[in-house]
């Protein structure tokens, strides 16, 4: 039988390269096995801190992945956004605005709005994994918006075993989070947003296992954002130039088990611009840039006896945490600023009806490793709107590559009035 440290070393490891993306080797059995990993050894977990353990890191490795737990709330559901690289806090705002920046909602000129998207996940390595997500608005005023989503992340079927390679039978694990948002707007310019978040996570089970029993996680989150625009004159057209930020996924720890175990969630900086030029009645083009930020703790370096040598502990509280993240870092600033990931993104509307996007997303190799180009496209009539993205990336090496993801919006009514 593996000892407890080399259990959880493999467990956390195969997690770690399952959603930093990594190319390891049998990425499709890892991907099957992941989860069942988890479920046998997430009782054992000494402790939240330990996400990378002792001795893992003794040789200086540059690689020092951010790991935490529910890592789906870092998947960016709008195939508009997707289309653009996944940038998309500060561009124009649409129904999915609770998505990517909360406060965004407070712009829009229609009374209320529903969209659903939809994204079969890493279908290059498993048929069954998807990402479903169902957001609406409602605006009682033209200077207030509500919203509610619910994101849906099925896992779909695992063959469960123990250490014995003992059948315990199939498993499908799956992950949800529940939004209510409130956006306000504070004259023609700025806004504020606030969204509360219930998530449940059920991706652990031990039947049969002989250990302490997992259970599903839960957590509460918020998240806090702003966006500004203001109209301008620039390099010879009318523009909108826009920023916007959200600090999303803060809240509280959340475990398997009964015991200490504890992890993070993925608690993110995403501020960005954009600059949306207005051409003539016809064309429109928008260039958006985003940075971001995981404000979690950088796992430190230990030596063979698990002392610290480089780093500081991650064992501290959520704040200490989100603060601590910005100067955690073993490598210093420049690993801080390795923890940096960039989308950039270009749309095009013709005549408010036809959009094509593009974009790009970078992540530092010794951060996770994505890199890829995204295409998009959109068609807008009446009250309806559709919109499509294309993840393209190197299939040996992402497991992203050739993701979709597809939207339906739907915008109803008159132009909000001030009241």
């Amino acid at each position: 039988m593996l000892n407890t440290l080399k259990l959880r070393h493999t467990m956390l490891t195969c997690v770690a390269q399952l959603f930093s993306h990594l190319p390891p080797m049998n990425l499709k059995h890892l991907v099957k096995t992941a989860f069942c990993i988890f479920s046998l050894t997430a009782a054992g977990v000494d402790s939240f801190a330990q996400l990378v353990q002792p001795g893992t890191q003794t040789n200086g490795s540059a690689y020092n992945n951010i790991i935490t737990g529910v890592p789906f709330l870092l998947i960016i559901p709008d195939a508009r956004a997707a289309g653009m690289g996944d940038a998309g806090v500060a561009v124009q705002p649409d129904g999915n605005a609770m998505a990517i920046n909360p406060s965004k909602l407070a712009f829009l000129d229609k009374t209320y709005g529903i969209s659903l998207s939809y994204s079969p996940w890493l279908k290059n390595l498993v048929p069954d994994v998807t990402l479903t997500y169902l957001s609406g608005y409602y605006k009682p005023n033209a200077q207030t918006a509500i919203g509610g989503s619910l994101r849906y992340f099925n896992l779909g079927e695992i063959l469960l075993t123990d250490i014995n390679r003992q059948d315990l039978g199939v498993y499908s694990p799956s992950e949800l989070a529940a939004d209510v948002t409130y956006a306000r707007r504070f004259g023609e310019s700025f806004s504020l947003g606030t969204t509360l978040r219930y998530i449940y996570s059920n991706t652990s089970s031990s039947p049969g296992s002989g250990g302490p029993q997992t259970h599903a996680g839960s957590a509460l989150a918020v998240d806090v954002s702003a966006y500004f625009k203001k109209p301008t004159y620039f390099l010879g057209a009318d523009a909108i130039v826009s920023a916007g930020i959200n600090l999303s996924n803060i809240g509280t720890k959340i475990g398997y088990n009964d015991a200490r175990s504890q992890f993070f969630l993925p608690a993110n900086l995403k501020i960005g611009a954009a600059s949306t030029f207005l051409i003539d009645d016809y064309n429109q083009f928008t260039f958006a840039l985003d940075f971001n930020k995981l404000m979690v703790p950088t796992q430190p370096r230990y030596d063979v006896d698990g002392r610290i040598i480089a780093g500081k502990s991650p064992d501290r509280s959520v704040p200490a945490s989100i603060f601590g993240s910005f100067s955690d870092a073993p490598g210093g600033f420049k690993e801080e600023l390795q923890e940096l990931s960039i989308a950039a993104g270009m749309e095009y509307w013709y005549s408010q009806q036809f959009a094509f996007r593009t974009g790009y997303f970078y992540e530092n190799p010794a951060k996770g490793n994505r890199r890829y180009l995204t295409l998009g496209a959109g068609l807008k009539y009446n009250v309806f709107n559709i919109d499509f993205a294309y993840l393209v990336a190197n299939s040996q090496k992402s497991a992203l590559a050739n993701t979709l993801r597809f939207t339906l919006l739907f915008n109803f009514g008159e132009a909000a009035k001030d009241r």
